[in-house]
């Protein structure tokens, strides 16, 4: 088996705006024949009117060979608000309203419609190397409620890189005929913070 596994996150901020822009790869190979492939793309923009919240907007675009649903794209708009923020623990949580449009991978059928987000975002700093974190994302329309769960742990080697195992749950409520459910991902990376 051969896997490629990549992701890249970029984040901006100026006085009250903070812009997030990430992408993912994943391909795998088992005995030659091409058994994962998936690619993502995520994008926010936050405006703080306050100390703690925040309004924000949000895209999300999944192209996954292998899933029921795919590709799938989504806009969304709404508020967030900071709920934990000590010197071990932070969390912050969003709701908001969007349209998604959604293909069905094996008759090109699409649904679209309006849809509800909502996401939770916890890290716990274990020590001063080490971090647990949780990313909780749910989006919710009539056609389907897709949920997507990442855990993960982080050990910092240095100022530049990390070592950092991910655990990703992916759940369709309802996916097309012949479509698996669920999807669980377990990854080791190698960070580099630039």
């Amino acid at each position: 088996t051969s896997t490629l596994n990549l992701g890249l996150e970029f984040i901006y901020e100026k006085d009250k705006w903070r812009h997030t822009l990430g992408a993912t790869a994943l391909r795998s190979k088992k005995s030659g024949t091409l058994d994962a492939e998936r690619w993502t793309l995520n994008g926010q923009s936050d405006y703080k009117f306050s100390e703690k919240s925040y309004m924000f907007g949000a895209f999300r675009y999944d192209d996954d060979t292998f899933a029921g649903y795919s590709p799938v794209s989504s806009l969304s708009v709404g508020y967030g608000r900071e709920l934990v923020n000590t010197d071990k623990h932070f969390l912050v949580g969003a709701v908001g309203v969007g349209y998604r449009v959604q293909e069905v991978a094996a008759t090109g059928k699409r649904e679209a419609g309006a849809n509800f987000r909502g996401r939770l975002d916890w890290r716990w700093t274990i020590t001063d190397t080490t971090e647990f974190g949780n990313q909780f994302l749910v989006e919710a329309g009539s056609d389907n409620t897709f949920f997507q769960n990442d855990t993960n742990l982080t050990v910092a080697i240095n100022k530049a890189f990390a070592v950092k195992l991910s655990y990703q749950y992916r759940y369709n409520t309802d996916p097309p005929i012949g479509s698996d459910d669920t999807d669980t991902q377990f990854t080791t990376n190698l960070v580099y913070n630039f």
